[in-house]
């Protein structure tokens, strides 16, 4: 995405490109013993990245090789440096603590057709692909998520699901004693008032909100060369006028886009105008606060 003018399509809507940074295991994690454990590694590198910039400061964009760097993007958030506002006085004391900087309380909507709720014990597919939403809620895997950077886990309350439509049974009974909850595809479709309700509720518990986005959340037809498409989903064009309304809100401090078919797997280039469409209305909610 960043190499077929991302950059340009940036800079034309008036931001200014702070940098770009790849995430790389060293020759040493590489040999690491254990996708898994490979997966952990990468998203701590890219907390580590994130964790850089200041609150309030930079809107990050990440493109993301799968789902499983939600635990890296979140573990980022988490730990952005303080703002430049804050103030060094008994206050800015108060909020740091004793043992150091508070991680921040971060919001998570997942736009995704699937819900990635599964454990190693409701999974019938053994993906891990599967299961980065619960591993973000403390539910499994607790190694995998400490060893990425994201503590505290997420409560489930801080969670919003959007675009759902494929969920396993054991996933949902998961997601029924959860306190998620949802945003629906005619939600997206008809920018209807839960959009503002779910952004504003989040706001009040949060202190940044991260937007996720699986591609194939969006219709077959958009996404064709993506392997776990799901009929009935919002076209880009709708889903990036629903992002445009929920980046309005200033909490709204990170997206991702993962999963994006590239290549032989998007020979048309669908799909990667479809992604550009989505950062585009992202940004262009922020350009409206």
């Amino acid at each position: 995405m960043e190499r077929s003018g991302l950059l340009d399509r940036l800079t034309n809507l008036g931001c200014d490109v702070a940098k770009v940074s790849t995430v790389r295991l060293t020759p040493e994690e590489e040999k690491e013993y254990g996708e898994w454990n490979q997966d952990a590694l990468e998203s701590k590198h890219l907390e580590q990245l994130i964790a850089k910039n200041r609150k309030d400061e930079y809107f990050t964009v990440g493109l993301l090789t799968n789902c499983t760097d939600l635990l890296g993007m979140l573990a980022g958030l988490q730990h952005l440096q303080p703002g430049q506002s804050l103030q060094t006085d008994s206050r800015s004391l108060q909020s740091h603590g004793l043992a150091g900087q508070k991680p921040l309380r971060v919001g998570l909507i997942w736009i995704d057709a699937h819900a990635d709720f599964n454990t190693p014990e409701t999974t019938l597919s053994g993906m891990l692909g599967g299961m980065p939403v619960a591993i973000a809620a403390g539910m499994c895997l607790t190694r995998l998520r400490l060893k990425a950077g994201l503590d505290p886990a997420l409560p489930t309350k801080y969670i919003v699901m959007a675009g759902l439509r494929d969920v396993d049974p054991l996933e949902q009974e998961l997601l029924d004693r959860s306190q998620c909850e949802y945003i629906s595809v005619e939600d997206i479709r008809n920018l209807s008032d839960n959009l503002n309700q779910q952004m504003e509720r989040l706001s009040r518990l949060t202190e940044i909100i991260y937007v996720h986005i699986d591609m194939d959340v969006l219709d077959p037809s958009e996404v064709s060369g993506h392997p776990l498409t799901a009929p009935e989903g919002p076209t880009s064009h709708e889903l990036a006028a629903a992002l445009e309304v929920m980046f309005q809100h200033k909490k709204a401090g990170a997206i991702g886009i993962a999963s994006m078919p590239f290549g032989e797997r998007d020979k048309k280039g669908l799909s990667l105008q479809a992604a550009y469409r989505l950062i585009e209305g992202a940004i262009n909610g922020i350009k409206k606060r």
